[in-house]
């Protein structure tokens, strides 16, 4: 079965999305189309912004959603997702790829999550580190002994886990962590404390655009972050959606899901390789590429 994977915040790069600009007279009309929605010339900063640009909230989400919905349009009757997935935003791209979200909506929906993440990262000082090569049960552990806000966020592959939360209990823990064996317990050049407590006014503010949008059924069955299998039930996934920013990405246990119910090729659709890599990572017998547009 043919599985499409999307992908979520840091895989953005100067220059995104000039070559489907460039090729495809669907894409440009995408891309105008967002520039509308959004109110700024969102097109300007990813085909020749700077890097720090590209780093803005407001910027950063809908640039990758952007990319990853307008290349799985430009990819045409060769785009037939059997399953989806998305890491944290990347959610999103994969319900307007499987036909549960319009693409202005999902956009919509995009550009609140950014702002609403924003502001909630300005209430307290909070951020996020990568602990490598310690068991999960280990990380999740230690959270648990830390006085203060930690907790599991992202688990991205085995031996890789990211943990969020306030600053004084991450550093803390990465201190704890290092010293029960981590490779590596690295704090992170985010904005805040994502998929933690710490985003409950975002999750707030989100849930209320999400519970005012449309969810269709989808075209295939979506591998969503809070719950890592396939759900196909519009009413459930407008659930999960909602409770994701303050829940973990279980971005392994998906895959693992998703192989298990018969997955053999996955695609990245986006900017980057990120989840290409993590694949390798997860499960090294299933193929995994980049999604690439015909010159």
């Amino acid at each position: 079965m043919k599985a499409y994977i999307f992908p979520g915040q840091g895989a953005q790069f100067t220059g995104m999305g000039l070559d489907l600009y460039e090729k495809s007279p669907l894409a440009q009309e995408l891309f105008e189309k967002a520039n509308d929605l959004l109110g700024f010339s969102i097109t300007d900063i990813m085909f020749e912004g700077t890097a720090e640009q590209l780093k803005e909230t407001k910027v950063t989400q809908p640039a990758i959603f952007l990319h990853s919905v307008i290349l799985a349009n430009v990819l045409g009757d060769s785009f037939q997702p059997e399953m989806v997935a998305g890491h944290s935003l990347g959610e999103i791209s994969a319900l307007v790829a499987n036909g549960v979200l319009s693409f202005e909506d999902g956009l919509q929906l995009v550009s609140k999550r950014a702002l609403a993440m924003q502001k909630a990262c300005e209430i307290k000082p909070s951020t996020m580190a990568a602990v490598l090569g310690l068991e999960d049960v280990v990380v999740e552990d230690t959270c648990k002994e830390i006085d203060g806000v930690v907790v599991a966020a992202n688990y991205n592959c085995p031996g890789q886990l990211v943990i969020s939360g306030e600053v004084t209990a991450i550093e803390k823990a990465c201190k704890v962590l290092t010293e029960k064996g981590a490779r590596r317990a690295l704090v992170l050049p985010v904005g805040g404390a994502f998929h933690s407590p710490m985003m409950e006014p975002a999750r707030e503010e989100l849930a209320a655009a999400i519970k005012a949008t449309t969810f269709n059924e989808p075209t295939c069955p979506v591998y969503q972050n809070v719950v890592a299998k396939a759900v196909t039930n519009p009413v459930e996934i407008k659930e999960n959606l909602m409770l994701q920013l303050t829940a973990p990405v279980r971005w392994t246990q998906s895959i693992q899901q998703m192989v298990a119910d018969g997955g053999t090729e996955f695609i990245e659709v986006g900017p980057g390789k990120v989840l290409q890599g993590l694949m390798r990572k997860i499960d090294r017998s299933v193929a995994a590429s980049g999604a690439a547009v015909e010159a």
